[in-house]
């Protein structure tokens, strides 16, 4: 799996990581069930995947209103992810 990645074309092209950089590394992390490795590598992974399975969850139960809180993890993704860029290439 881990031959297949796809590389960052922002870290190619232009030699700065993106907000992103890790993803693929980290889901592979938590198939291996390393968990506090996929969590340095890249912080927002479990907060991800709870967002993409709630999403997954809502095209399939459409009996219920899954809109705020995809909302809510959305913004809570997004938010771990522009902190943990700062942190990494500003503070470390």
């Amino acid at each position: 799996m881990e031959e297949y990645m796809l590389p960052c074309l922002s870290k190619k092209l232009l030699g700065v990581e993106c907000f992103g950089c890790g993803t693929q590394r980290a889901l592979v992390l938590v198939f291996k069930g390393e968990f506090t490795a996929a969590f340095k590598m890249f912080p927002a992974i479990y907060t991800l995947l709870f967002f993409l399975a709630l999403v997954g969850i809502s095209f399939i139960d459409k009996s219920r209103n899954y809109h705020k809180p995809i909302i809510t993890l959305a913004m809570a993704t997004a938010v771990i992810m522009v902190v943990s860029y700062f942190i990494k290439h500003f503070y470390i």
